[in-house]
């Protein structure tokens, strides 16, 4: 995954926000809508292109398009800055192969603790009870 050539890849959209500011949102556009085409992208290899699709699927547009939107902040700048972050923290995360899980066996003084910890238990309750006299 080279970084800077999927930047290069993203477009964006300024689009009036919501929310609070005042008088100040209804003059300036400070919502940032981030699209990147998955199809279309240069930066990812086929199987990177692949895992994304599978990860990412409740995300995507039906032409496989992702969207962000970002409107945290008053500043055009900082909502691009924070939409960007957000969409390659995104990626990475959907990127990262789980590591296969291998059985393992527990070593034989792991099961001999536990075996002497149920008899340690079990005595200790029976000793709670009241003696039987016959």
């Amino acid at each position: 995954m080279n970084e800077s050539q999927i930047i290069q890849e993203l477009q964006f959209k300024a689009v009036r926000s919501s929310g609070a500011g005042g008088q100040h949102v209804n003059k300036v556009s400070t919502k940032i809508e981030l699209t990147y085409d998955l199809d279309n992208s240069t930066a990812l290899t086929e199987n990177e292109k692949e895992r994304l699709l599978l990860k990412l699927a409740n995300r995507l547009t039906k032409e496989n398009v992702l969207l962000l939107q970002c409107d945290d902040s008053r500043s055009q700048h900082k909502n691009k800055a924070l939409a960007i972050k957000r969409f390659l923290a995104l990626v990475k995360g959907a990127l990262v192969v789980p590591k296969i899980r291998r059985k393992t066996k527990p070593s034989r003084s792991a099961i001999q603790k536990r075996l002497n910890s149920k008899k340690k238990s079990a005595l200790k309750k029976s000793n709670r009870r009241k003696p039987n006299v016959d």
